[in-house]
């Protein structure tokens, strides 16, 4: 590998961990204005705002500009090859689904869907431990609030209605 190619990795690592943490600021300052079953909703204008304040060296017109043509590009692989892997993130796919019966739930009437293409995507290793770590995370409140529930409660115990201020396991979280 040559040097300039390890600068890059070390480089995107470090725009990357950046990245989260804007995101982690974007994610706690909307926590008010959520449902909680739809969790926060990261915009291409936050991802554009939280580049743009990291690299001094780009507008966020700019940056939108290259977000864009990344997001351009990306569909653009999708068409033309049907596949695209991108290494510690995940693959897309174009896969081809079967014309089916389906039912109109307002009417109950039997409804013909032709086929149709549809884009998949598979996680890569690194996106799934992450997330498998908020299912822990998350048996790890259950248990301890059912522990709880048997025993005498600490005295200074943390509102329940307040979000965690950096869930784990969440790309757009900051990991300390």
């Amino acid at each position: 590998m040559l040097h300039s190619d390890l600068d890059s990795q070390a480089t995107d690592t470090r725009l990357a961990t950046l990245v989260s943490q804007k995101c982690a600021r974007v994610y706690n300052d909307r926590q008010a204005n959520i449902r909680p079953e739809q969790g926060v909703r990261v915009t291409k204008k936050d991802i554009v705002r939280t580049i743009s304040e990291e690299v001094d060296k780009l507008t966020q017109q700019q940056t939108k500009e290259v977000v864009q043509k990344t997001f351009d590009a990306i569909i653009d692989c999708l068409v033309r090859d049907g596949r695209i892997e991108l290494r510690n993130f995940g693959v897309f796919e174009v896969k081809p689904r079967a014309a089916r019966k389906a039912r109109n739930p307002r009417t109950g009437e039997q409804v013909e869907v032709p086929r149709k293409h549809v884009v998949t995507f598979k996680p890569g290793k690194h996106m799934e431990a992450r997330v498998r770590e908020l299912d822990e995370a998350e048996r790890r409140r259950l248990q301890e609030s059912d522990d709880g529930e048997n025993t005498e409660p600490p005295a200074s115990t943390p509102p329940e209605s307040s979000p965690p201020s950096s869930p784990q396991g969440r790309w757009d979280t900051d990991q300390n």
